[in-house]
């Protein structure tokens, strides 16, 4: 597993996209420049999930007028994600991890079914990673259940800070 530094280059990947083609990360990345937010979710049967992703649509022109972009991964399968995407009229890529590449890849953490507690069997849990123009990384956050994951607001006031703060 992959263990990032501010800095790092993340690694590129291919899955397949509920839109039915196979999403390529660097490719998305050069044909939409700026700044890349990649999010990994636990499935579509969590509710919590299914509302930030809900957020991140309503704000999505925020952030893309701020040159972020959105993709969004999870181990649940492509007809649950394809059923999510028709239901709440997502326009951002949303990916099925089932092989757990990505997560493994970019460090996600995954619940077992042999971890100490029950929650709805095996997945990988949330994570964010904001990468810059050249897939270097700005900013990540991982989380071993639902909760204490960044608001969509949250996720703005960190836009605005790196590039405050970016150093030239």
């Amino acid at each position: 597993m992959n263990r990032f530094n501010l800095g790092d280059k993340v690694p590129n990947f291919e899955l397949l996209s509920t839109s039915g083609y196979q999403y390529d990360f660097e490719s998305f990345r050069n044909d939409n420049k700026g700044w890349h937010l990649v999010i990994y979710f636990r499935g579509s049967w969590c509710p919590v999930c299914v509302e930030d992703l809900k957020e991140l649509e309503k704000n999505k022109s925020y952030f893309e007028d701020k040159e972020v972009y959105f993709t969004v991964v999870s181990t649940d399968n492509l007809d649950n994600l394809n059923q999510m995407v028709e239901k709440h009229n997502f326009t951002f890529p949303v990916l099925s991890d089932q092989d757990l590449n990505v997560l493994k890849a970019y460090d996600v953490f995954y619940h077992n079914e042999n971890d100490p507690y029950e929650d709805h069997g095996s997945h990988g849990e949330p994570a964010y990673f904001l990468t810059d123009e050249e897939g270097s990384l700005l900013y990540q956050q991982k989380q071993t259940s639902p909760f204490g994951r960044p608001t969509t607001t949250e996720l703005r006031k960190i836009v605005q800070h790196i590039k405050k703060n970016l150093k030239a």
